[in-house]
Formats: structure tokens, sequence, C-alpha cells
């Protein structure tokens, strides 16, 4: 039997639901796993940790909107995915981590050889956290790294950490997508950005919607699109101060490229490229 989805939503979890989720997971019969904004007690969280752990068959684990609620429930997910050797994605979003989370998770995610997309979207996270998650991104030649990451609506992350991951980005031989709206950016951070999708090989889309910028920035990407070769395929500008001129200036240039490239303008990139679920 192919393995199956099991996706529940905002629901209060029983120990007989939790049950029949952690036999599917040891029986392999589980592909995707999405319990976001569940409830349960933090001993079921622990049972579906340890399911998770003995899985040779789940791709993608989703526990969105506060599932990892605390530092006792992040160690059992860390426990878990030392041992797990399946996992493509991880979905994280909306829990709150702080950078003591991620110092607990990051040896687990750092070294888990098939985990290619991670959304740490509004994890309250600061520069510790970043220059950890720099380190999931690692540079041409290296060890194999992210291809998706997103990093919503973090805005405990400061100029300088922004900076790193500017760098971390240029030099990365993995990613292809990133997602950095609703942080407060502003035009200095967009203008280290726009560095380094120059610089990368891989970046095919970058999400700056929501991110504080100007005509200022919009000049920039434009200067990038118009002059140098890009990877980039999609460019997210929506909920920015920007000149709907501009904006349609840099979409013409990407649109002129044989690939297909476009800006998005408006709000809609949606979910995960490589998902399979929802938020």
């Amino acid at each position: 039997m192919l393995p199956a989805s099991i996706q529940i939503t905002g629901e209060l979890l029983s120990a007989a639901e939790v049950q029949d989720i952690c036999e599917s997971l040891k029986e392999d019969g589980v592909r995707l796993l999405s319990v976001r904004g569940c409830q349960l007690s933090d001993r079921d969280f622990g049972r579906v940790c340890r399911g998770v752990a003995e899985s040779n068959s789940l791709a993608q684990l989703n526990l969105n909107l506060g599932i990892v609620s605390g530092i006792n429930r992040t160690r059992h997910l860390a426990d878990a995915l030392k041992t797990n050797r399946s996992l493509q994605t991880l979905f994280l979003h909306g829990s709150p981590l702080l950078d003591a989370g991620l110092v607990t998770l990051n040896s687990a995610l750092s070294t888990h050889p098939t985990l290619v997309c991670l959304d740490l979207g509004d994890c309250m996270l600061g520069d510790e956290a970043l220059g950890l998650i720099c380190g999931m991104l690692p540079p041409d030649g290296a060890k194999s790294g992210l291809r998706e990451l997103t990093l919503s609506a973090n805005p405990g992350i400061s100029s300088k950490g922004w900076a790193r991951l500017a760098i971390a980005v240029a030099h990365s031989s993995q990613i292809r997508v990133l997602n950095l709206d609703y942080n407060p950016l502003g035009d200095q951070t967009a203008g280290m950005l726009a560095v380094a999708v120059a610089s990368s090989r891989t970046l095919e889309v970058l999400d700056l919607e929501g991110t504080g910028l100007t005509n200022q920035s919009a000049q920039v990407f434009l200067d990038m699109v118009e002059n140098y070769p890009t990877s980039l395929r999609v460019l997210v500008l929506a909920e920015n101060d920007i000149s709907p001129e501009l904006q349609q200036q840099i979409c013409d240039l990407l649109s002129e490229d044989s690939s297909p490239q476009m800006v998005l303008l408006t709000s809609g990139l949606g979910e995960s490229l490589l998902a399979e679920t929802e938020m």
C-alpha cells in the first residue's frame, strides 16, 4: 500500500487519534503529516515525535501554528529529526521558537540528510538564530543544503543579520526559493539582497512582499535585471511603496527572457512551491 496523507487542522486530538497517527508512522504508512493548529498534550506530542523518528516514509511534516509551543517540545522534535532519515519538508510557521529553540534544533536540522525545505516564518527569531540558519545554506562544493527557506515575519532580526543571510544566499549551491515577506527590511537590506540575487546561480523565487521597500529598491532591482543575467523567475514586490511604472519596467525586462519569469505586483505567491499541503 502506498503511503497516505494525514491532514488535520485546528482540532483537539484525542489519545486514540494520536495512537492511530503513531501506528501509521511506525508502519511507514504516512508520506505527509499535517496537524497545523491542533491541540495535543505534551505526552502525545512526544509520542508523535517518536513516530516521526521511526518512520521511513514521512516526507513532509506540518507543525504550523503553535504546535511546538515550548522548549521541551522543541527537544522532542530535535531528537526525532536526529533519527529520521526521510523528511524533506518541515513547516514550523507560527511556532514561538525564539533563538533558544533554533539552538536546540540546529544540529538536527543542519545534519539531516534529506531536508530541503524549511519554514521558520513567524517564529520570533533573532540574529543568533539567523546565523545558524546561514549554516544550512552551505557554499559551492560543500554539503547539500536547503533549497527552499521561509523566514517571513521575524521582525527581531537586525540589518546585520540580514546581511549575513545575503552573503550566505550569494554563495549557496542549492537555494532556489527565499521567502522574506513581512519583515521590516527597508531599502538598504533590499540592496544587499539584490547583490545576492545577482551572484546566485540557483535562486529562482524571492518574496519581498510588505518589507518596507520604496522606488530606491525597485531601481536597484531594475538595474540588476537590465544588466546582469540571473536565475530569478519570480520577484514579489506587493504591498510596498513602489511606483507602478517601475514595477512594470522590471516585469517587462524579466518577460523578455526565454524562461517564464515574472514580477508579482499583487499578493498571491501562495504556498511553498515544494509543498503538498497548506500552511
